[in-house]
């Protein structure tokens, strides 16, 4: 490495933050970017570990100690060679990653693991700022249609990577913008649009063709893709948000996570918050306001805090988040040894914004007032039983916990089941797995019918986006070996990286 005692000299350090009394006023990015030297120092701290346990733990194989050298040494060019060559989007990932790469840092035994995903998304930024990203035009066209059905990070992935191999690629969208959860999932204070923008426009000067409004199944007629392409690649999501059945579920003013936010998405867009709501099935005629109401968040994970994050920019009175399982310890136990990913205590920055957070709680009822509207809920505290291995295993309720607490807006983010069945996967007749997801094997992400794979969360279930990407380009060499007979699209898997001709 550039400065093999880095480790011993500099300590972990994060970009500034704005105020929260500041951001929680709009919808803007608020994390700062490294000083030079700040950047300097933090790629330096980067070890010559011998074995990088950082390339198993992300999903893509990031090749990260090499790209750290680059950045200590100012070698912004290589730098962005070295980390475009195994993932398409770093602007995503150095932005809402959880890092798992990080987890898995050597240095992070007895240190604190070096800052990868900051530096992924310098790497990036400024490689678009001195120009170095340019478009990549394959010199040949094979002749091969390919149609992409969904544009989240899976599909721009497989589209991405099938358009390098020289196939035409169209991507349909039954929303009026690429980018899937991108777009209409992940709030603009943690990635801005024109980000989304800025990759989709990149894209379409490369050659893939984007159509919008698509609803396939519904208002895009499946037997036309069948006769028109030699293969569909299914990377809808999993889009089937999981319920909360229980008394009073029917009142006014219960609303999944993804109506909420992604009404919010379109207004900071400036767009119509009810637009498609005749082609898409998730779409409900309401408008969602946090403001001066006590919500409760219903769900501990990354879609929760985005709606705390969004509620508390919504004005709300008061914000409360539950978890169903008890609180995780603030550091590794025994039980999640290094380079493991360990399920410990998150604060994200929607919470440091302000929220009550509660453990082991289980919600038992919605109560409406008189005219029909949420006006509380009825809740219980949990005894969680530990297995042997540190696990939550079973729970009961704690005898005289219950109570009632005030709340006008409950929402539910507690995951997602599995993709849409009803239209495209039912009309299709691919078959299921026993969670309702698409059945594709991991090594081949073909489905039943021969020409059709699938991809990301719709085939492996709710995940990660630096999952989703990986499997976006997994699946792409899949769909050319299908096609052409061989690859020269990169694998994670065999480590293949072999350079492809471009214009």
């Amino acid at each position: 490495m550039g400065k093999p005692t880095g480790f011993l000299e500099f300590t972990r350090e994060l970009p500034g933050k704005r105020e929260k009394y500041e951001r929680i006023n709009d919808y803007r990015e608020f994390v700062e970017l490294y000083k030079p030297e700040d950047l300097n120092h933090q790629s330096a701290r980067c070890m010559n570990c011998g074995i990088p346990f950082c390339h198993s733990g992300c999903p893509l194989g990031n090749v990260i100690p090499e790209f750290n050298d680059a950045v200590y040494r100012k070698s912004w060019a290589e730098a962005y060679e070295i980390l475009s060559s195994t993932n398409n989007f770093p602007e995503f990932t150095g932005r809402i990653c959880p890092a798992p790469c990080e987890t898995a840092c050597v240095l992070g035994i007895n240190q604190p693991p070096v800052t990868i995903e900051e530096i992924e998304k310098h790497i990036i930024e400024i490689a678009f700022e001195k120009g170095l990203v340019k478009t990549r035009k394959p010199n040949v066209r094979t002749g091969k249609k390919i149609a992409v059905v969904g544009s989240g990070p899976a599909g721009l992935a497989a589209a991405a990577q099938l358009n390098y191999a020289g196939h035409s690629v169209t991507v349909f969208e039954r929303d009026d913008a690429a980018g899937g959860l991108l777009r209409y999932g992940i709030p603009d204070f943690k990635l801005e649009k024109w980000v989304v923008d800025r990759r989709v426009e990149l894209m379409e000067q490369e050659g893939v063709v984007f159509k919008y409004n698509c609803n396939v199944g519904v208002n895009v007629n499946l037997n036309d893709l069948l006769r028109e392409f030699h293969s569909i690649v299914l990377a809808g999501g999993s889009t089937v948000p999981r319920d909360l059945p229980i008394a009073g579920r029917g009142v006014k003013g219960i609303h999944y996570a993804m109506e909420f936010l992604k009404q919010q998405n379109k207004r900071v867009a400036g767009k119509d918050i009810f637009a498609n709501a005749s082609i898409e099935s998730n779409i409900y005629p309401e408008v969602l306001s946090a403001e001066g109401k006590n919500v409760v968040v219903i769900g501990g994970g990354d879609t929760g805090s985005d709606c705390v994050g969004t509620s508390n920019r919504h004005k709300a009175k008061s914000v409360t988040q539950f978890e169903l399982l008890p609180k995780p310890p603030g550091e590794r136990t025994s039980f999640m040894p290094w380079p493991t990913y360990p399920m410990t205590l998150k604060v994200t920055s929607s919470h440091e914004e302000g929220v009550e957070r509660n453990w082991a709680i289980a919600t038992k009822e919605f109560v409406g007032d008189e005219n029909g509207n949420l006006k509380a809920l009825k809740i219980v505290d949990l005894e969680w039983k530990i297995t042997e291995d540190g696990k939550p295993a079973k729970f009961v309720e704690i005898e005289g916990s219950l109570r009632e607490i005030p709340c006008e807006l409950a929402l539910l983010a507690m995951g997602f089941v599995h993709p849409q069945h009803a239209g495209m996967i039912d009309e299709l007749g691919v078959e299921l797995d026993d969670r309702g997801n698409v059945k594709a094997t991991e090594k081949q992400y073909q489905t039943n019918i021969s020409k059709i794979f699938a991809c990301g969360d719709m085939r492996r279930g709710q995940s990660l986006v630096v999952w989703a990407i990986s499997e976006g380009r997994e699946c792409a060499r899949k769909v050319d070996e299908f096609l052409m007979g061989a690859s020269q699209l990169e694998s994670k898997d065999q480590n293949i990286h072999a350079p492809l001709a471009f214009a």
